[in-house]
């Protein structure tokens, strides 16, 4: 076998089922209640490499004015320049720099996230959850995937301090992702 033989990969392209997949964040509230929303409109992309998966890559773009909290008031408030700026800055954009294999299917996708204009290198723990077919032959495979932001690193400094003392938004922000990827044809 030729040496070119032995390094060549087969790589493949998929893209977000959103009607299976999930972008979710949650975040304290006066320091002791957590809020939860999700971002309803996204996309998703990867290129994965079946023989070396540290050879694969992974982009999203995530719609900023999309956000849905279940509050339309805080939603409101969330795509003004307090927060999100989603008039300004319409996209949240992560593009994997590196895959790391870790354990078990589970593997650390690194990567830049950039928020209202600030890029800065985050870690998705992810866990590979399997493959089948959907009711049309198509492939599918599913992820999940999770990581802890700052959410000030990215801007988002907006607060209000508290009678009783802390403050009204948390800084740590849970990022929580369920994906279904569908393979594209050749």
């Amino acid at each position: 076998m030729s040496a070119s033989a032995e390094t060549e990969t087969k790589s493949s392209s998929w893209t977000v089922d959103k009607a299976h997949t999930s972008v979710e964040f949650a975040v304290k509230h006066m320091m002791f209640t957590t809020v939860r929303g999700r971002f309803a409109a996204f996309d998703i992309n990867v290129v994965f490499d079946e023989a070396n998966s540290e050879r694969s890559s992974v982009e999203a773009r995530i719609e900023t004015a999309s956000i849905d909290t279940r509050e339309p008031n805080r939603d409101a408030h969330l795509r003004s320049a307090d927060f999100f700026d989603a008039e300004q800055y319409p996209n949240l954009v992560f593009k994997s720099r590196r895959i790391e294999r870790a354990s078990n299917g589970r593997h650390r996708i690194i990567g830049d996230l950039t928020v209202r204009g600030v890029t800065k290198e985050i870690t998705l723990d992810t866990e590979f959850l399997g493959t089948g077919k959907n009711p049309w032959g198509a492939p599918v495979a599913a992820f999940s995937a999770e990581a802890k932001i700052d959410r000030k690193e990215f801007g988002l400094v907006w607060n209000a301090a508290l009678e009783t003392g802390g403050v009204l938004v948390g800084d740590d922000v849970k990022i929580q992702l369920e994906v279904e990827l569908t393979q594209q044809k050749a």
